[in-house]
């Protein structure tokens, strides 16, 4: 196919306008004016911002790794710093930075660096260590801050919103500061959020010597997990995988139809390991992707559409999932296992979709595929070496799990250093192997394609890069280590990987630049220690602020009417509770970063869900909540009109910035009707399923995924008609929640008097939950009715079950009253309480399996693939376009 008119330089959309050029160095500029700081000072001061990004680095290695343990014990030294001294210097550095890389206005100078900002940088970096340095003299008066600890936390909350309002944009400083006002004039507001107000000594106290604020839980996952995971993707980048994961993509994906976009998906996918930015993964693999989705036939808007839905998504992907995942583990109080089991699912199903949703476009347009660089595999060969390579993956896993408890159990304390040996290794082997095949160079996207890469020397020219991802995986879920020491040693691999594997292909390919290559690992290992910091300011800063309006929340109370609020606004009707918190989470998602967004609709709004939720009747987990307001955070980076994703897109593509947006949104349809599926069927976030129940979850929900795809799309075999798409839209929804149907035409439960609670639990077996609605008063006095859900105790009769659940009753006539709800019992966790009334009791009954709601859906949807399958070959593809 002919090169279409825009496939030369990458153009920009400014102002609604396409067609301007844009160079390579105006889209890094993109990147570092929302990632990493728009300054490009020269002399002193780069080397200043460059040393104390790479000194903050091996700071959060240095705090992150045994080492300060081994050498207080040697030394007898004060190396070990405890958790709120640690968030301190985090800070300080991320403030320092935030001034110096980051410059005030958009016309300040960008070459050079004011006096003013040097001064700020100092200060705010005192101010922000403050605890680090005093921190002895403070424990010594808690609750009680003197007149320094007053001027220092005044002005260090000054420079952390102003660096805030540098590095993220006004939202946040904004909001922050409205918070802020709202602790100190509570007396003033209205009536339904009005508190007594709160001194300026309590302010301090509460928001900055504290670790209630500022240096809150959420600075904490900065400071712990969060830095070591951007700054291991940092060195992967450095290290040549980010172009290694765009050429494998391409290699095995670009002869299909619409191939170029298909690999884009992919290789987002896989740069999402890589890169905590959506911007940084647009242009990172757009530049690439986005000129070659033109050629096959893309309009440059949908061109740009792909790639920002695929880069957006890497943040749902766990295992890192734009640093989610971990301020989930402390929100939630679970485990990150936990987090990654329930997150992959509906993360996958995405991917799955988005794949479907590009073949549909190629479908529609008939658009062809790459030229192949070999002759295909046949099919049957294909299926042989899959096979046998799935095989041969599951018995080395198998081999190193049991080898490793081998040589743990011979070797003992001495274990590791084994370990590590072998590792190396491993290591020195793969590259070995690696070296018979060419590097894969940089890519030219805007030259003449003559035919993809192959497959085969594309995948083996750089397995030593899955490596130290396997090394991070095994160490999250199969050691279960915690994310940080995890990150630690996958970052420690990492280092080792980018100062060895140039001099390692030297040596095994025989050449003698040795020395010039030692020389490049050494620099690229400096380049990333700066690139991982640099990466980290906005977020370090983000999440620092975020705790100004948690810590605000906590002082003032405001969560606990808050719950009042929304359910005024939403007439008690979960389904609008939902609603609003998807449009809260989006509006603030426009102006917030990811990780501040999560923060603050997560602490405001997610208690008020699972209260309000477990009122109407619907019990929703929490780490449900969490990631309904996660995944709609994210949607605002795709968004019109604040979507920095599709402009940075659009600047690629040289479509329409705000028509990319609304593409993108429209292809991110999935991805928002994923949060309102998992809250009603918590099956697809693997809660109380087991391995088999997993995998049957995850065939039938990507299958209803799909159909919801080709239904948004108008397409499936062919062109839908409107009632088609009605119907695909009903299957999708049965297959998702069979439950929904079934419950109408067979009860799960069925109500009786609250009398007969005795008899209900007699019938039942012990450790199965009961289902009662309880009337009482909430924390503050007000009347409120919820469902509680009981699991019943050990016993011989229904009344042994509920006293060894912790309940006892009494029964007054009619009236059945909570008379004790013994402490940390079943019964308190379920929410009851002495003198509350049981109104029902709701008594499982058999039901049919939900399961059978599939066979109407699926018939429905055969009746529609006969009559799209005839229009088919009436009518082809291109036509019917």
């Amino acid at each position: 196919m002919a090169d279409d008119s825009n496939s030369g330089r990458p153009t920009a959309a400014q102002g609604g306008t396409t067609g301007a050029p844009v160079s390579d160095d105006d889209l890094q500029d993109l990147v570092a004016s929302s990632d990493t700081g728009g300054r490009s000072p020269t002399g002193i001061p780069l080397y200043v911002i460059l040393w104390t990004a790479a000194l903050w680095s091996l700071f959060q290695i240095w705090i992150a790794s045994p080492l300060p343990f081994v050498v207080a014990e040697v030394t007898g030294l004060p190396v070990v710093l405890n958790n709120t001294e640690s968030r301190a210097i985090h800070l300080g550095f991320a403030v320092f930075l935030a001034f110096l890389a980051y410059p005030a206005m958009k016309r300040s100078p960008r070459a050079h660096i004011p006096a003013q900002d040097w001064v700020l940088a100092l200060v705010g970096a005192f101010c922000s260590s403050y605890l680090f340095w005093f921190y002895d003299s403070i424990s010594l008066r808690p609750a009680n801050p003197n007149t320094m600890d007053l001027v220092v936390a005044c002005i260090g909350m000054a420079i952390l919103l102003e660096a805030t309002r540098r590095a993220l944009g006004p939202p946040l400083t904004v909001i922050a500061s409205l918070f802020l006002i709202y602790t100190f004039f509570g007396q003033y507001m209205p009536d339904l959020i009005a508190h007594k107000g709160v001194s300026l000594a309590g302010v301090v106290n509460h928001q900055w010597i504290t670790t209630e604020g500022v240096f809150g839980v959420a600075l904490g996952v900065s400071t712990d997990f969060v830095f070591l995971f951007v700054l291991f993707g940092a060195l992967l980048d450095k290290a040549g995988a980010g172009n290694y994961f765009i050429k494998v993509a391409f290699s095995l994906l670009g002869h299909y139809r619409g191939g170029p976009a298909k690999a884009a998906v992919v290789a987002s996918a896989m740069t999402g390991l890589i890169s905590g930015s959506s911007i940084a993964n647009v242009v990172t693999t757009g530049t690439f992707t986005i000129p070659m989705m033109k050629r096959v036939g893309f309009s440059p808007e949908k061109a740009g559409a792909v790639e920002v839905a695929s880069s957006v998504n890497g943040q749902i992907m766990p295992p890192v999932m734009g640093a989610a995942a971990f301020l989930m583990v402390e929100y939630v109080g679970i485990t990150y296992f936990e987090v990654v089991k329930h997150a992959f699912v509906p993360a996958l199903i995405s991917y799955i979709a988005l794949v479907y949703i590009v073949h549909l476009e190629a479908m529609k347009a008939d658009m062809k595929g790459l030229p192949r660089a070999s002759a295909p595999t046949p099919l049957m060969k294909f299926l042989i070496m899959t096979a046998f390579g799935i095989a041969v993956v599951c018995g080395l896993a198998l081999a190193t799990y049991y080898g490793l408890g081998w040589i743990k159990t011979l070797f003992g304390d001495a274990a590791g250093w084994v370990i590590a040996g072998l590792l190396s290794v491993v290591y020195i082997g793969i590259v070995r192997f690696c070296s018979i095949y060419p590097d894969l160079e940089l890519d030219d996207p805007n030259a003449p394609i003559v035919s993809l890469p192959k497959v085969g020397p594309t995948v083996k020219s750089g397995i030593h890069f899955i490596l130290p991802v396997i090394v991070l995986i095994w160490c999250l879920m199969v050691e279960r280590l915690s994310p940080g020491l995890s990150a630690f040693w996958a970052t420690a691999f990492m280092i080792f990987i980018v100062l060895t594997q140039r001099p390692l292909f030297a040596v095994f390919r025989g050449r003698s630049e040795l020395g010039s290559m030692v020389t490049l690992g050494t620099t690229e290992l400096g380049e990333g220690l700066v690139a991982g910091a640099r990466n980290m300011i906005g977020i370090g800063i983000a999440t620092a602020t975020a705790g100004v309006i948690v810590g605000s929340v906590s002082q003032t109370g405001v969560g606990l009417v808050l719950a009042e609020l929304v359910e005024i606004l939403s007439f008690g009707n979960i389904l609008l509770i939902l609603l609003w918190t998807a449009i809260l989470s989006l509006i603030l998602g426009m102006g917030l970063p990811t990780t501040a967004n999560y923060i603050v609709v997560s602490a405001l709004l997610a208690p008020v869900i699972v209260q309000l939720g477990q009122d109407a009747g619907l019990i929703v987990p929490l780490i449900a909540v969490h990631l309904f307001v996660f995944y709609f955070g994210i949607m605002a980076d795709v968004t019109p009109p604040v979507g920095l994703a599709s402009f940075a897109a659009a600047a690629v593509s040289g479509g329409d910035p705000i028509k990319t947006g609304f593409v993108a949104f429209f292809y991110s349809l999935r991805t928002a009707a994923l949060p309102f599926l998992f809250i009603f069927n918590t099956d697809l976030l693997l809660i109380n399923v087991g391995w088999v129940g997993g995998i049957v979850v995850f065939i039938v929900a990507t299958a209803a995924m799909l159909i919801f795809a080709a239904a948004t799309q108008g397409f499936f075999l062919a062109r839908n008609r409107a009632y088609e798409t009605v119907l695909l839209l009903l299957i999708a929804f049965t297959l998702f929640r069979p439950g929904f149907w079934m419950d109408m035409v067979s009860p799960p439960t069925q109500d009786v008097s609250p009398t007969q609670i005795m008899e209900v639990a007699d019938r039942m077996q012990p450790g199965e939950t009961l289902r009662i609605r309880v009337d009482g008063v909430d924390a503050v006095g007000d009347l409120r009715s919820f469902v509680a859900l009981l699991p019943l105790g050990e016993g011989a009769t229904g009344e042994e079950r509920l006293q060894a659940a912790g309940l006892e009753l009494l029964i007054d006539g009619d009236q059945v009253l909570v008379d004790n709800a013994v402490f940390d019992s079943p019964a308190e966790a379920a929410g009851l309480e002495f003198d509350q009334v049981i109104v029902t009791v709701s008594e499982p009954v058999d039901q049919l399996p939900k399961e059978l709601m599939y066979i109407p859906a699926l018939l429905v949807l055969g009746l529609i693939i006969v009559m799209q399958r005839g229009r088919q070959r009436r009518q082809p593809a291109a036509a019917v376009a």
